[in-house]
Parts: C-alpha cells; sequence; structure tokens
C-alpha cells in the first residue's frame, strides 16, 4: 500500500507544477489584457501564483484537519526557496548575480522582522486565528507600501514589457474575446492545485502513519520540495537566462508570502497546533538561513557559486538535523 501512497504523491506533484503553470500564465495575461501594471503584477499575482501550491497545500491540510502541515509546509518552502532554489540559481548563473542592494536592505529587512514576529506568536505552541488576521493585515500594510513606493515608475513602457513569463498571444479587437483563454488557463489551474494538493495531504498523511513520521516533518520536508517546485524552477530558469535578479525577487517575495499569506490564511481556517520542539527547531533554522541568505547578497552586493553551495549546504544540515531529531 505504500507504494501507491508514493505514486499518488509523485503523480500529484508533477500535476501540481503543470497546474500552478497554467495559474501563473493564466494570471498574467489577465493582467497584461487589463492594463494592470508591472509592479502590481509582479507583488501581487505572479507572487501569489507561484506560492499557489503551498497555498492550496496547507489551506486544504488546515481545513481537512491537520493544520501542521499547513505551518510545515509554510516553514519548510522558506527554507527549500533560500536553500534549493535560490542556491541553484547562484549555482547554474554563468555570472555572479549582481543584487540591487537599495532594495535588498528595505525587503530583507521586512522578512528577518516576520519571521522573528512569526517565531514569537508561534513559542506557545499555537498560531491562532487572531494572529492569522494580524498577518494578512501586515500583508496588505507590506503591498500599499510597496505599491506607494513605487507607483511613480509605473509608465507606458512597464505595461507595454509585461514580461513575467507570459506568453505573447495575437490580441483579438475584443478584450473579452481576450480574456477567454487566459481565464480558462486560470480556471484549470486553480482546479488543478485545489484537487492535487487534496491529493498530496491524503499520500502525505498516510505515508507520515506508515513510517509513524510525524506529520509536521512531512510538511516541512516532502511537500515542503514538492509545492516548492514553481520557484525553483524559476529561479533556475531566470539564472539561465542570466536574469539572476528575478530568481532573486521571486524568492524574497515568495519567502514573505510564506509567512504571512499561507501561514495566516492557513491559523484563520483552523488554528495551528504544533509540538513545541517542533517550533523551536524549524522556525530558528527558518530564520538562520533567511540570514545567511541576505547577509551572503549584502556582501558585495552579489551573489556567486561560493555563496549557492553555502546555502544548499545549511539546506543539506536542515534534512539531516530534522531525519536525525524527529525519526
Amino acid at each position: 500500500m505504500i507504494y501507491i501512497y508514493i505514486a499518488v504523491l509523485i503523480v500529484s506533484f508533477a500535476v501540481l507544477f503543470k497546474s500552478a503553470g497554467f495559474f501563473v500564465e493564466g494570471a498574467c495575461s489577465i493582467a497584461r489584457v487589463l492594463n494592470i501594471s508591472k509592479m502590481v503584477v509582479g507583488i501581487v499575482l505572479v507572487g501569489m501564483a507561484t506560492t499557489a501550491p503551498e497555498f492550496g497545500a496547507s489551506v486544504i491540510a488546515a481545513i481537512v484537519g491537520h493544520p501542521e502541515i499547513a505551518l510545515g509546509n509554510a516553514i519548510g518552502s522558506v527554507i527549500c526557496d533560500d536553500g534549493i532554489a535560490l542556491a541553484l540559481a547562484a549555482i547554474v548563473a554563468p555570472t555572479a548575480i549582481l543584487i540591487n542592494c537599495r532594495i535588498l536592505k528595505t525587503a530583507g529587512l521586512f522578512l528577518i522582522s516576520i519571521d522573528i514576529l512569526s517565531y514569537i506568536l508561534a513559542r506557545n505552541g499555537t498560531i491562532g486565528r487572531m494572529e492569522g488576521a494580524l498577518f494578512l493585515v501586515i500583508l496588505c500594510l507590506y503591498f500599499i507600501f510597496l505599491l506607494r513606493k513605487q507607483r511613480y515608475v509605473t509608465s507606458k513602457e512597464d505595461r507595454e514589457g509585461e514580461a513575467l513569463s507570459c506568453k505573447e498571444e495575437n490580441l483579438p479587437a475584443s478584450k473579452l474575446a481576450l480574456l477567454k483563454k487566459p481565464l480558462f488557463r486560470f480556471s484549470v489551474g486553480i482546479i488543478g492545485v485545489i484537487l492535487t494538493c487534496r491529493a498530496v495531504i491524503w499520500a502525505s498523511v498516510n505515508i507520515a502513519e506508515y513510517f509513524s513520521v510525524s506529520k509536521t516533518i512531512i510538511g516541512l520536508t516532502i511537500i515542503a520540495i514538492g509545492t516548492s517546485l514553481p520557484e525553483i524552477s524559476t529561479c533556475v530558469t531566470a539564472a539561465l537566462k542570466g536574469e539572476g535578479e528575478i530568481a532573486v525577487g521571486n524568492i524574497i517575495g515568495a519567502d514573505i508570502l510564506n509567512i504571512l499569506w499561507i501561514i495566516g490564511v492557513s491559523s484563520i481556517a483552523n488554528p495551528i497546533t504544533v509540538e513545541l520542539k517542533v517550533i523551536n527547531f524549524a522556525f530558528p533554522f527558518m530564520i538562520l538561513i533567511v540570514i545567511t541568505m541576505l547577509v551572503a547578497m549584502r556582501i558585495g552586493c552579489r551573489l556567486g557559486k561560493v555563496k549557492g553551495f553555502i546555502l544548499f549546504g545549511l539546506y543539506i544540515v536542515y534534512l539531516v538535523l530534522t531525519l536525525k531529531l524527529f525519526t
């Protein structure tokens, strides 16, 4: 029976990856058709689209009564994004990734602040609905801050350059006609994410029970890696094309959304209760790898292969410690 669970998990991840791709393409195309600015697309639509697998898996896990998987997936995804996705991007990039240290300072301080805040709120073993609501309020305020700060750079050229992995299409005269295909992709993507995330949770819970492993640990490792596939593929592809800044922006944005958006909504759906020993391991390690990532990027305002290997090495240490402490 265990082989069936593993097979379902692998197939679900493959379908989840494809569904997320439809979701991203649909979101980008809709935004381009409606002339939504690149800044709004990047911060809101694409950011939330690329974290759709994490969001779907975590929220559904919380709804069906496994909130510990929701938290494990969110925290594990942050660690996976920094230790695998960004690390691989730095390793495969043809040249060192240049970092805008001015933007990094603001986004980095905010990311560290919410990571520490989430750890403080979780130290009693529970993240309740009030904490979840607080996370969502902070996220909204952050979006408003970014949009107000950057609104003056929005221009006609920005709208014409709506890259962000959106596929170019021949625009018909009617916007309604143009929206049909993007809306179809968007809808298929959402449905695919929801259905496959339910299959991922079912298979993961059964695998955890078969091996007598904590559901939280399954979320921190297996589910986190699977749901982070969009970020991993996006980062590596961007780095290979010499667009390393896209990879950096994608990861920092995903890290912020994993904490505020995913944990926030999941805890509102069902208050999250997790063992303190897991809290006191996962959160500090997340903060450690985030700080390491930010310091590495701040030194010389570039991210090269050596720094990439350091981040990847930290992820290996994380996996080893997780298996040693909780299995």
